[in-house]
């Protein structure tokens, strides 16, 4: 009997999952089921255990209910359909700690560029205002983007600071550069969590850059495919650089290794695939026999490094090895700037990851934050002396 019902609550999520709009993501562990009564929404979420679920039938029988198998199929089926990993720009019909739509306003926010409606979550407890990612900031979030926008494009701080006094808004070349190291470590925080689908064919380059006055080397790999930049660091020479920790933080980013890896003959290269890449059994090759006018050339990386040069060249190099214009410039090169070689598409969407919104920038450090703040707020829960509140309340 028991195997008769589990079979027809297999065949009910089925069903289920196969409904447009029955099954909602809120997160890669969190999703809401529709009731098939009509009387509003399942939670299911991930435990250690497996997936739980908050309707009655998996709370008091503790059997696996038609909405956990909804959610497993729907999982799976969105993983067969597509592979892509999407940013979506944030509901503003739902509370963007939990998911849910049951919220009230609770007063407003005035700051010097005008209102903000406050929101408090009657399911979760937490206030909030559709603005997240940009509490407390004087500019709003389509100013601060679109500096970034700029800069990242090619223009000076000071450059960045006179466009947007042309358009009113009077502020700092200085606050500029924070706003940009602020929101860098924050979107790489929430992008280092999300794997590229990169080929097997990876490039390394190297390329001198000068920072405060001393000739340093940046070394960076590349997938070959989807031209997406997979890591970069900071070397002091080249000939006695140890390329090892590039090829770990590369593996550890895409979350594999190449088969292929084409490079220069620098030796630091070879003397790195032979003890990071290379096995007996994985038939691993490198390439290091290139010509500029050979069937084996590095042309696309050498195409990256031009682009990191152009970029240099406006600030007349950099100021210090750990500067987050480096890596607010991997993201911009991976999710913002489309290439003609890719037909229009970024590397990051090449590479399976898809930010959607008219302003990228906005979905991503909304989305980002996010991820943020629910990380912070499981931590509290876990442990209730946890100091710090929320910044909201």
């Amino acid at each position: 009997m028991d195997k008769q019902v589990l079979a027809m609550r297999q065949v009910k999520g089925q069903q289920i999952a196969h409904l447009e709009g029955s099954v909602r993501r809120f997160s890669d562990d969190m999703y809401y089921v529709k009731s098939q009564s009509g009387n509003g929404e399942y939670e299911v979420y991930h435990v250690p255990t497996g997936w739980r679920c908050t309707c009655p039938d998996s709370r008091y029988r503790v059997l696996k209910c038609k909405h956990q198998w909804a959610v497993e199929l729907s999982r799976a089926l969105r993983e067969k359909v597509t592979s892509r990993f999407t940013i979506e720009p944030l509901d503003t019909q739902t509370c963007p700690m939990c998911g849910s739509r049951n919220f009230v306003k609770h007063g407003v926010r005035r700051n010097k560029y005008g209102t903000l409606q406050r929101y408090m979550c009657k399911s979760c407890g937490k206030w909030f205002v559709f603005n997240l990612g940009f509490e407390k900031m004087r500019a709003t979030p389509q100013v601060i983007t679109s500096a970034m926008q700029l800069y990242f494009s090619g223009e000076s701080l000071r450059n960045t600071q006179k466009f947007l006094t042309l358009q009113g808004v009077r502020v700092s070349h200085v606050a500029i550069y924070k706003w940009i190291g602020k929101y860098v470590n924050l979107m790489e925080s929430y992008l280092d969590q999300i794997k590229p689908q990169v080929s097997d064919v990876w490039r390394a380059d190297e390329l001198y850059l000068k920072i405060k006055g001393n000739m340093k080397y940046l070394f960076a790999m590349m997938d070959d495919q989807t031209r997406f930049l997979i890591a970069q660091e900071i070397a002091e020479t080249k000939y006695t650089h140890d390329a090892r920790h590039l090829f770990q933080i590369s593996r550890e980013a895409a979350n594999k290794q190449p088969k292929i890896l084409i490079t220069d003959g620098l030796p630091a290269y070879r003397e790195a695939f032979m003890k990071e890449y290379w096995t007996r059994n994985n038939g691993a090759q490198h390439i290091r026999d290139i010509q500029i006018d050979g069937k084996v050339h590095n042309n696309k990386m050498e195409r990256l490094n031009g682009e990191i040069r152009d970029r240099e060249k406006v600030m007349r190099g950099l100021e210090r090895s750990d500067t987050p214009i480096l890596t607010g410039y991997q993201i911009y090169h991976n999710h913002m700037r489309p290439h003609e070689g890719l037909n229009g598409k970024t590397p990051a969407e090449a590479a399976g990851i898809k930010i959607e919104g008219e302003n990228k920038w906005i979905t991503l450090i909304e989305n980002a934050s996010r991820s943020e703040r629910i990380s912070m707020f499981r931590v509290r829960e876990q442990d209730p002396n946890q100091p710090g509140q929320d910044r909201d309340r």
